[in-house]
């Protein structure tokens, strides 16, 4: 397949390409090369096979006869094709193919007064080639088919059929991205007329992907087969140095990808670099598949179309919009994925209708005045988003957010290069003997900028996640000063405590201290939130708490006081506390700020409640009082029992907790996390021992 754009039959409908592609790159814009008009016929040409390439080999550039259909008589020396149609095919001065930049490149038939003509036409030469020296008897002579052609053909001298490029032997031709062949003609087809008859096959999806299809792209070369063969040399280094560019963007491609997927192994909080990884791993699929058209036939050109434009092509879009959405880490990224994936999703069907298998065959190719239009739009509006990405990403970011900007402009570039050639905009840069397309080049800076980009994020990201387990570590060790591994025994009562933080650290608390009287201070709690702050925040009210019991016995007043201590330091949040002091006699006092209210042998006890720590300076706490008798359990937890979570959504409950109210601590916690812990978990337990002092 030669070059890049649509029919030109509806050539109108891409007119308006979006105006940031024209302001782009409209500076270098300039016009492709025309078709030419075909030359008068001249008179039946001849060679002279000597045996160097300079004078051994001619350039068959016609005019040849030209007609469509098929008709396995067109092959046949004595068929009378003097009605045919004629086309020249002297490449211009100076053209060159638009999408890879090869040299010598001629319109085909679709330019040349049939452009609606798909499936088969037949090219018909008549040429004499006389061989003289020495020599004569033993030289062969070979034909080399030019490098650019749509899309399969079969060579025939004199109605012999000398080989073909495509698979002929089913009902439908199957045909694969252009490769130079050559062919050596019968050892009798020196020193008298010949005729080669080439006989074409043009899927109907081409047209829709070059605006210049149809058969021939370049003339055939005659000659000695050992010049032929020198030439076949030479149209393969061609080929290799015009696809220099999309080898080197395969190495950048998977080096990208590589370190994307590395740096998201590193740091599963970041997801951008997971999705830079999935969109250069897209973007290798399509460049590999078409180094591999370029170089084998073990991929039809329908499969390689459908990977590439297709699928790979909206992917790629799509992934690139959402690593900048995640990058500038947007607001309401779970609809901006949604939208996204619908959009791409939407792409490929409406492509898939303008594309080989089922264009031509399930749609008709009528459908195409309106499903190519349609089609464009999907694809504009997949660059619109990533556009619309970076506008919210910029206004967010400001100034630095400004670097993103040239990669983003050139991830649009790489995606509309053939679009960009509909406008006549330049896109193949040449370098010395190499050939790189605008999308190549476009594509290599972008990666090159980015990972510019991602190893600055990704070297400060593990420099605050050192900072950031440091800041952890010191917490953890101060809470762990502050909440007591060891038990502590009280005279007369039986106390126990788990505590499970859902993370390093956690926003619970509880202390167990010895009241004055000879009983039992226990204090559980929860501050909002999780991490490094909460951790903070527990260590300031532990060690409230253990100041104020040196002086206040009455949970109210303790309770009342570590209120007017958090008045202004909650930063927002909130903490909940109950304070409860069991007396030798076994009278039991409770003031509560906001939190669980205990349980007694099960029973969840009624009591007084006031508001969280922190939010009122004015806040009093009232008190409720009852009596435990020998034996009796009372239970104390945190919201992350009865806030546990299984996997269908359900919440552990009050219920279950009541169940469970008059296990042990370590029981009630060890149910808890098998339901599916999700939030810090406290339990602490108060039982009065038999044979102490009863009211």
């Amino acid at each position: 397949m030669a070059s890049a754009g649509s029919a030109s039959r509806l050539r109108w409908l891409f007119l308006p390409i979006p105006l940031l592609l024209l302001l782009l790159l409209l500076p270098c814009a300039v016009a492709a090369p025309r078709a030419h008009t075909p030359k008068t016929p001249a008179t039946i040409p001849s060679i002279t096979v000597k045996g160097t390439i300079g004078d051994a080999v001619m350039v068959l550039n016609g005019p040849w006869k030209f007609h469509p259909g098929d008709d396995p008589a067109f092959a046949a020396p004595e068929f009378d094709d003097s009605n045919w149609g004629s086309q020249d095919l002297t490449p211009a001065p100076g053209s060159f193919d638009p999408v890879t930049g090869s040299s010598g490149f001629v319109p085909g038939w679709t330019s040349h007064g049939f452009p609606k003509l798909i499936g088969f036409a037949w090219y018909r030469l008549r040429v004499q080639a006389q061989v003289e020296g020495a020599d004569a008897d033993s030289k062969r002579l070979a034909i080399a088919m030019p490098i650019n052609f749509d899309d399969a053909y079969q060579v025939y001298v004199d109605g012999q059929l000398l080989g073909q490029f495509g698979d002929f032997s089913s009902n439908h031709v199957v045909f694969y991205n252009a490769q130079p062949r050559s062919f050596l003609l019968p050892s009798d087809a020196s020193n008298h007329p010949i005729v080669i008859a080439i006989r074409f096959w043009m899927d109907p999806g081409t047209p829709m992907t070059s605006e210049d299809a149809g058969g021939l792209h370049g003339p055939l070369i005659l000659g000695d087969s050992s010049a032929i063969d020198s030439v076949l040399r030479l149209e393969w280094d061609a080929v290799n140095r015009t696809q220099v560019g999309a080898l080197v963007t395969a190495l950048a491609m998977a080096m990208s990808a590589l370190l994307g997927f590395i740096f998201y192994s590193l740091d599963r909080d970041e997801a951008a670099y997971f999705w830079l990884g999935a969109a250069s791993l897209a973007s290798l699929a399509a460049t590999l598949s078409v180094l591999l058209g370029f170089y084998f036939t073990i991929m039809p050109k329908v499969v390689e179309i459908v990977l590439r434009d297709v699928i790979v092509a909206p992917l790629t879009l799509g992934m690139w919009a959402l690593f900048w959405a995640y990058w500038f880490g947007l607001a309401g990224i779970k609809r901006i994925v949604r939208s996204t994936w619908a959009l791409i999703i939407l792409t490929i069907a409406v492509m898939a209708a303008v594309r080989p298998p089922i264009y031509g065959t399930l749609v008709p190719l009528t459908a195409s005045t309106w499903l190519v239009p349609l089609a464009l739009l999907f694809r504009l509006l997949l660059g619109a988003l990533l556009l619309w990405v970076a506008f919210k990403g910029l206004r967010k970011q400001g100034a630095s957010g400004w670097m993103a900007l040239l990669p983003i402009l050139l991830t649009v570039v790489g995606a509309y290069q053939e679009d960009l050639g509909i406008v006549h905009v330049h896109t193949i840069l040449r370098l010395g003997n190499l050939t790189f397309g605008l999308g190549i080049v476009s594509n290599l800076l972008m990666l090159a900028i980015i990972s510019i980009l991602m190893l600055q994020r990704f070297m400060r990201s593990q420099r605050e996640s050192v900072k950031l387990r440091i800041e952890i570590e010191q917490a953890r060790l101060v809470q762990q000063l502050l909440i007591p591994d060891a038990t502590p025994t009280f005279p007369g009562f039986t106390v126990d405590s788990v505590y499970r933080p859902s993370q390093h650290v956690g926003g619970d608390f509880f202390q167990f201290l010895k009241a004055q009287n000879g009983g039992v201070l226990a204090i559980i709690g929860d501050v909002s939130g999780k991490g490094t702050p909460a951790a903070m925040m527990v260590a300031l009210i532990v060690g409230t708490v253990r100041t104020l019991t040196h002086y206040l016995q009455q949970p109210a007043e303790i309770l009342a006081a570590l209120n007017n201590r958090m008045v202004g330091r909650s930063q927002g949040g909130f903490t909940t506390c109950l304070v409860l002091r069991a007396d030798p006699d076994g009278t039991v006092t409770v003031a509560n700020a906001g939190h669980i209210a205990p349980y007694v042998q099960g029973q969840e006890i009624a009591i007084d409640n006031g508001l969280p720590l922190g939010l009122n300076p004015e806040t009093t706490y009232p008190e409720t009082t009852f009596k435990i008798v020998n034996g009796e359990q009372i239970t104390m937890i945190t919201d992350g029992v009865v806030e546990a979570r299984n996997l269908n959504g359900e919440l552990f409950g009050f219920d279950r907790t009541a169940g469970i109210a008059l296990e042990s601590a370590d029981t009630i916690v060890r149910a808890a996390q098998r339901f599916g812990q999700e939030d810090d978990i406290t339990v602490l337990t108060v039982t009065k021992l038999l044979g102490t002092w009863r009211h």
